[in-house]
Order: C-alpha cells, then sequence, then structure tokens
C-alpha cells in the first residue's frame, strides 16, 4: 500500500472525525472531493486508487482536475475552489505526517483560488410565491407534504439540509410555534413560525403520524428525502405553477432561491439585517448584505429621499492648454 492510501484514510478519521469533530456535511463535501479526483487520476493513469503515491498527485494533476471540473463537469468557480478546499486540507495533513514529500505538497497548497464573480441572487415575488404554492396537487399524498415544505422553507428560509433534516419532534405547533434546526456549524437555532404555516404544518404533521425521530418531510417509503429529491419536486411545480405565473418560466427556481425569498420578504417588512441574519443562522452579519444589494426596492426609496445636484449642464472643458494635453493622451 502506497503512502497516499493511509494518509487518506487517518485523514478522514484521525483529523476530521477525531480531532477536529467535523459536521457530517463536511465529511460527505470532503469524501466526495477525494472520489472524484480519485477517478480523474484512475482514468488518466490506469493506476488503482490504492496504488497511489503522494507524488501521483502533484500540481499539474490537481490544476488539470480542476480544469475537468469547470470544462467536463460544467461546475463553477464556487465549486471548483470548494474542491480545492478539500484537497488543501488533506495535503496540509500530509505535510506532517511525509516530510520527504514536502515539495511536491508546497506546489499544491500554492495552487490559487479563483476569483468569482457575485451575481444578484434570485427570489420569488408574491405572486410567484403564491403560484408555487397552489402548484402542488393537494388530492394527493405528495401534494400535500410538498405544499407543507414549500411553505415552511418560503417562511422560515431553512437551507435545503435543514428541511430534509427535520424530524417530527422538531416542530412545536402550541402557542408561540416554532421550527427546531440543527443547522450550518452544528449551530442549534429556532424559528417562529406565523398562523397560516401552523395551520398547514399541524394537517401535514397529523396525516404524516410519525414518531418523534422520524423525518418530517419523508419518501412514501418513509425514509428521510435526499437534497436531489426535494430540487426534482420543485423543479416540477415551478414548471407547473408557470402556467398561471409566467414569469416563473424565466427563473431557475431551487431550495436556495426559497431561502433568498423568505430574507427578502423580512427585508421589504423592515427588518434589519443583524436580525435577518440570525433567523437565517448567518455566520456573519456581512453575509446578509447580499439582500440589500438585490433589493431595487430599497434604491429606489433612497433615491427618492435624495436632493438630485444642481449641477449645470455641458461637457466639461479644461481652462488650461497643459490640463487639456493630459486629458487628451
Amino acid at each position: 500500500m502506497s503512502a497516499l492510501a493511509p494518509t487518506l484514510q487517518a485523514f478522514f478519521t484521525d483529523r476530521l472525525m477525531r480531532q477536529r469533530a467535523a459536521s457530517p456535511h463536511t465529511i460527505a463535501s470532503y469524501r466526495d472531493t477525494w472520489r472524484l479526483l480519485l477517478a480523474y487520476v484512475a482514468h488518466r493513469t490506469g493506476k488503482p486508487p490504492s496504488q497511489f503515491d503522494i507524488v501521483d498527485l502533484d500540481a499539474e494533476t490537481i490544476a488539470a482536475f480542476l480544469d475537468h471540473l469547470e470544462h467536463d463537469r460544467g461546475n463553477g468557480a464556487t465549486t471548483r475552489n470548494a474542491r480545492l478546499a478539500a484537497i488543501r486540507s488533506l495535503f496540509r495533513f500530509a505535510a506532517l505526517r511525509h516530510p520527504e514529500h514536502a515539495a511536491d505538497i508546497a506546489r499544491v497548497l500554492a495552487i490559487p483560488t479563483k476569483r468569482t464573480d457575485r451575481p444578484l441572487i434570485s427570489y420569488l415575488t408574491d405572486p410567484e410565491i403564491d403560484a408555487l404554492l397552489a402548484a402542488p396537487d393537494l388530492t394527493t399524498w405528495f401534494g400535500r407534504r410538498d405544499r407543507a415544505l414549500f411553505m415552511l422553507a418560503i417562511q422560515t428560509g431553512l437551507r435545503i439540509s435543514e428541511l430534509t433534516g427535520l424530524h417530527c419532534a422538531d416542530l412545536h405547533l402550541g402557542t408561540g410555534a416554532y421550527v427546531a434546526c440543527h443547522g450550518k456549524g452544528r449551530k442549534d437555532r429556532t424559528t417562529p413560525l406565523t398562523r397560516a404555516s401552523v395551520t398547514v404544518l399541524r394537517a401535514w404533521l397529523a396525516e404524516r403520524a410519525g414518531r418523534p425521530t422520524d423525518p418530517l418531510f419523508p419518501t412514501r417509503q418513509g425514509a428521510r428525502l435526499s437534497p436531489d429529491a426535494l430540487e426534482r419536486r420543485i423543479k416540477i411545480h415551478t414548471t407547473h405553477a408557470a402556467l398561471t405565473c409566467p414569469s416563473l418560466a424565466d427563473k431557475t427556481i431551487t431550495a436556495h432561491v426559497l431561502r433568498h425569498t423568505a430574507a427578502m420578504r423580512l427585508l421589504h417588512a423592515g427588518i434589519d439585517t443583524s436580525v435577518i441574519a440570525l433567523w437565517l443562522g448567518h455566520e456573519n452579519v456581512e453575509t446578509t448584505q447580499i439582500y440589500l444589494r438585490a433589493d431595487l426596492t430599497l434604491k429606489d426609496k433612497a433615491i427618492n429621499r435624495t436632493t438630485p445636484p444642481q449641477t449645470p449642464p455641458g461637457r466639461y472643458q479644461p481652462d488650461d492648454t497643459i490640463i487639456a494635453f493630459l486629458d487628451n493622451l
């Protein structure tokens, strides 16, 4: 067995699980990165991954793998950078165990992240929300489940992993109704529920009739709904909702768009961004600023409150020949 195999195993079992107590989401993300990388290198070299050594994963190979993610798999720069972060983490761990490979490891660690654009976020307007919530067929079990799930997502802004990870016991529908979730970074938080949400969720909970530890939104077989399955359900209902609300046809609706929608509804209601950050479970209040940048309504209000500058019309004309010369260079 090569040096890479025991190092890889120790990285996951010793470093991530025991020393760092990393969350299951982090472990799964790192695992997926290394499965992709090892499969890519095996295809290129014809060697089985168990025979790889650290020198087989040099900087040129890692760079080629990152290009493969973008050009062949269609991943964006953000995903590329996340994969690179997982690779770097293992190589930093390997540097302590295999100083004989210090030069190769240093070159991998020197691979830069790629700068990314920050496009404006997408969110649903009130008519689009109504159309999406009306799309599921309430005569079916799947339709009633999906409507309850969508309403909860739009009202609370839970992440997709938080939605699919909910248990029946996480809903508290008595006085001061709220939903409790175990969020990103192992942070627990509670989010209050509106009366409309409580009504729909109470009916769904009664129909679900699950034990406290059962998934709140299961498959028909009782298993936990996967993130991919949830995204497919959103796509199906969005297509149906677009028949009555054409603006949905021009948008790509995902579970994260539903999260953005919850944040924008809070922002339009005049809620301070620091409160929205707590509501969404953001680690840093600065993360919530993306909603301010996306909100054209707030910008319109701001410009309407300002006094237009009293600037005379016409083009600027320098009154000095040397300044005019420099301006024309």
